[in-house]
Formats: structure tokens, C-alpha cells, sequence
């Protein structure tokens, strides 16, 4: 019987997903016409200006600068504060990891 009962949960959950978007749109059929822009009026020229372009003309190119973006200021801010532990004389290749 749990069975079932989680297989229709599962099932209603799906439908539910799907169709939740439909029944939660406040603006009705007026929302297709809609476009998100970032208001470049004030921006000058520069990094801020490049960004607010790429995100105006296309969604996707931004989407990926956002993402390598992101990643690599992870990676080098990770770097830098292993370097920062090691300088201090925290070493954490040889930690030593014990279980109770």
C-alpha cells in the first residue's frame, strides 16, 4: 500500500510541477509580452556597461560569463586563502582525520 501511495504522491507532485507555473501567473495572458531588460541609461561606459549588454542582447552569453565568472573567482579565492593558511602555519594536506 505504501507503495502506491508514494508512486501516486510522486505522480501528483510531477503534475502539480508542471502545471504550478499556469496557475500562479498573476499578470494572465498579458506575461508573454513581457521582456526583462537591465535599464542601461545610467550606466557609462566599462565593465557595467559590457554586462548590462550582454544581458540585454543575449540571456544565454550572459548566463555563461556569470558561470566561468563565478568559477573562477572561487577557484582563486580558494587559492589565495590555502596560501594565507600555509604563510600562518595552518597545513591542511597533512590533517589527519579521526572518526569516533
Amino acid at each position: 500500500m505504501r507503495k502506491h501511495f508514494r508512486r501516486l504522491l510522486a505522480l501528483g507532485t510531477a503534475v502539480f510541477t508542471v502545471f504550478l507555473p499556469e496557475l500562479v501567473r498573476a499578470a494572465g495572458p498579458a506575461a508573454e509580452m513581457l521582456i526583462v531588460v537591465a535599464d542601461s541609461r545610467r550606466v557609462s561606459a566599462g565593465w557595467a556597461r559590457y554586462f548590462v549588454d550582454s544581458y540585454n542582447t543575449n540571456p544565454l552569453w550572459f548566463g555563461l560569463e556569470c558561470t566561468i565568472i563565478t568559477a573562477f573567482m572561487g577557484v582563486t579565492l580558494g587559492v589565495i586563502t590555502d596560501q594565507i593558511m600555509r604563510h600562518v602555519g595552518i597545513d591542511l594536506t597533512s590533517r589527519k582525520i579521526i572518526e569516533h
